[in-house]
């Protein structure tokens, strides 16, 4: 016996939508918040409070409560990180961040300077589609371990990830489509007939 449990993850991420690129309030670039606390819940549900749009990659996780009974939930696939939607200037931003009271980071473009790591919108609608709890053969890894893999830019073609760009990998004899953003990366399995190579983006 199975069936869907709604959790409080379900509750609070129950509103991430998909960007519409075509909206002009969805082509906002986003800034990813690194978390140093078992605290991912509490902190998102103050950020929205607010007014902050948040984004957090789910999968679908079945357990086993009781003895026969199974059920299936929504869960987040990383519990360190947050996606925000910059819609306030930087400072703004920084201000708001500091004055939550859990220890946080908002990831920089490198150790050497204090810009932010923007992520443009378009990155961020195509790790959204990537990041579907629907879509099977996922794997969700970390910034280090996507360093070291090879792969050639390619666009998908064909298929329900016609549009998506990203560097095509081969792992464990598979080949995937994967996905850099910062403080994450996902790798989605893909043809590699469906995909076409282009140049890699400056």
């Amino acid at each position: 016996m199975s069936n869907n449990s709604e959790t409080k993850d379900d509750i609070l991420f129950s509103d991430q939508h998909i960007l519409d690129l075509s909206n002009p309030d969805d082509q906002l670039p986003w800034v990813a918040l690194q978390l140093f606390s078992m605290n991912q819940r509490t902190i998102a549900d103050e950020l929205k409070k607010k007014n902050f749009e948040i984004f957090v990659p789910l999968e679908w996780v079945v357990s086993e409560k009781t003895p026969g009974h199974r059920t299936r939930e929504l869960r987040p696939v990383v519990r360190n990180l947050l996606f925000l939607k910059a819609g306030v200037t930087d400072d703004v931003l920084r201000k708001e961040v500091l004055q939550l009271n859990y220890p946080v980071r908002l990831l920089r473009k490198s150790k050497d300077t204090n810009d932010l790591a923007k992520i443009p919108a378009s990155q961020m609608y195509e790790f959204q589609v990537m990041c579907n709890p629907e879509l099977m053969g996922k794997k969700i890894i970390s910034t280090d371990e996507a360093k070291l893999k090879k792969g050639q830019p390619v666009m998908v073609t064909h298929g329900p990830l016609k549009g998506l760009r990203g560097r095509l990998v081969r792992a464990s004899k598979k080949y995937y489509l994967l996905k850099e953003i910062p403080g994450v990366s996902v790798m989605l399995n893909v043809s590699r007939w469906c995909c076409e190579p282009i140049e890699e983006a400056k």
